[in-house]
């Protein structure tokens, strides 16, 4: 088969497409980069790699703490609970409203409690682990002299009796390896009883270059919305006293959230996490309503609170006047820190707002960029508009 040339009028057209294509794309970065928009978007990007690749499993959130502190640098005054929560504290009027972001930094992963003398490590689960995510997945041991690479080991299918291949490995029969030969190399290692492994997985962006692969999102995303808020009001006056809180050990129980909000006694809560997403097959619309790049999701129903109501109102309102995308969740099998909030002293009104999150509680989750930054949004938005006027008014509803 011959192949026909094209002719020189052909290519010196094709030529002058491409080039004038070229152009106009140089001439729209460059507006871009002339609105700042595009340094913005990959100086968010760059911490938000950083926070979904910090280790800071329940009860060992050290790492994830430093590097909050990092982020928020001189722009909020800073204390701590004793359980290690870090509160933020944007001081406002005499007499203000007293307002909590409460975002949980924490993140589901193991303890080591027993080392076999063949030199393989048994744990305990920090936070809720579904067993058949676990087997064969990578994980960081935090030992006394380092971080060490392991593996949950899992039996290869050639050797799986019939029976075995049709039930789920019980968390009690897993184990990790570490490559030591026997438990007195793992010891000489660093591994002691008690020390904290987490999953690894790295960051990365997908397909769009929006959605958001890694591990933690749960919470990493809410203590991303909560510390971008904070930065935004440390530029503008509000007409409240906010505290951004990162709470400790909410994957264990809320207990953070406990020891927080005792400390702070605020008048009203919103608390920044993550929900199952939905629109992936097997998951219908009534189980998870939310879905990614669709909008922050306000929450209408956990198992630890029902949201105060005029709040949620007040939400999809702001939200509607500053046209920011926005749906809901529900959420029958799992709560958040609003759990123990809410319930403090004669009660806080306390609203949820949540990142959509596929594969939640598993090594690697996925976000949409555009979710998180309409968190930010409104919720900087509502702050700004939460004054004692308005607190008055949704006492009353």
């Amino acid at each position: 088969m011959s192949i026909q040339r094209p002719s020189i009028w052909a290519l010196f057209l094709f030529d002058n497409i491409v080039a004038k294509c070229y152009n106009q794309c140089v001439a729209f970065q460059t507006n871009l980069l002339k609105e700042g928009y595009i340094p913005t978007v990959n100086k968010k990007m760059e911490w938000l790699k950083r926070y979904s690749e910090t280790c800071g499993v329940s009860g060992f959130e050290g790492p994830m703490k430093t590097l909050l502190l990092e982020r928020m640098g001189d722009k909020a005054k800073v204390s701590y609970d004793k359980l290690g929560s870090v509160i933020f504290t944007a001081e406002g009027p005499k007499n203000a409203p007293k307002l909590m972001l409460a975002s949980h930094m924490d993140e589901i992963g193991f303890m080591v409690k027993h080392i076999t003398k063949e030199g393989f490590l048994r744990f305990v689960c920090l936070g809720g682990w579904w067993e058949q995510v676990m087997l064969s997945q990578r994980v960081t041991v935090h030992g006394k002299k380092g971080d060490l690479v392991g593996v949950i080991g899992s039996k290869p299918p050639h050797i799986l009796t019939p029976e075995e291949r049709t039930k789920v490995t019980k968390k009690s029969d897993m184990y990790i390896d570490i490559g030591a030969s026997d438990e007195a190399e793992a010891r000489l290692l660093g591994v002691e009883e008690g020390c904290a492994v987490t999953p690894f997985a790295e960051f990365a962006q997908m397909g769009d270059g929006k959605t958001l692969l890694g591990k933690a999102w749960d919470n990493r995303i809410g203590c991303a919305v909560m510390t971008d808020v904070m930065d935004n009001l440390s530029k503008e006056k509000h007409p409240n006293t906010v505290y951004g809180v990162a709470t400790v050990q909410e994957e264990v129980g809320l207990r953070g959230a406990q020891t927080s909000v005792n400390m702070l006694k605020p008048d009203v809560a919103f608390v920044i996490d993550t929900c199952v997403a939905g629109g992936t097959p097997g998951v219908a619309a009534e189980i998870a309503p939310a879905k990614i790049g669709k909008g922050i999701a306000i929450t209408l129903y956990d198992a630890g609170m029902i949201p105060n109501t005029a709040l949620r109102d007040f939400a999809l309102q702001v939200a509607s006047e500053l046209k920011i995308p926005t749906q809901f969740s529900v959420s029958e099998g799992g709560s958040t820190d609003g759990g123990r909030i809410h319930l403090h002293d004669a009660g806080v009104l306390t609203l949820t707002f949540s990142i959509p999150t596929r594969y939640i509680h598993s090594h690697q989750s996925v976000i949409h960029m555009d979710d998180y930054l309409g968190a930010v949004n409104l919720i900087t938005a509502m702050v700004s508009k939460l004054d004692s006027k308005k607190y008055a008014e949704l006492l009353k509803d």
